[in-house]
């Protein structure tokens, strides 16, 4: 029997869509991140009016 693998996205930080300067906390956030190693990128989640930086990560 094979194992499937799943992606499943962590949360790694949140960031109010209503802020004076917009996604840019949320851009440099992910930008350290991804300097660190972390494959980190920003989405918007729509029902909360956040940002969120998120990192896939691979479950079995």
């Amino acid at each position: 029997m094979d194992a499937t693998a799943t992606k499943a996205r962590t949360v790694l930080e949140r960031f109010p869509a209503g802020a004076p300067r917009g996604s840019w906390p949320a851009e440099e956030f992910a930008a350290a991140q991804r300097a660190q190693g972390t494959p980190a990128q920003v989405v918007m989640d729509l029902p909360s009016d956040q940002f969120l930086v998120v990192t896939d990560t691979t479950t079995q």
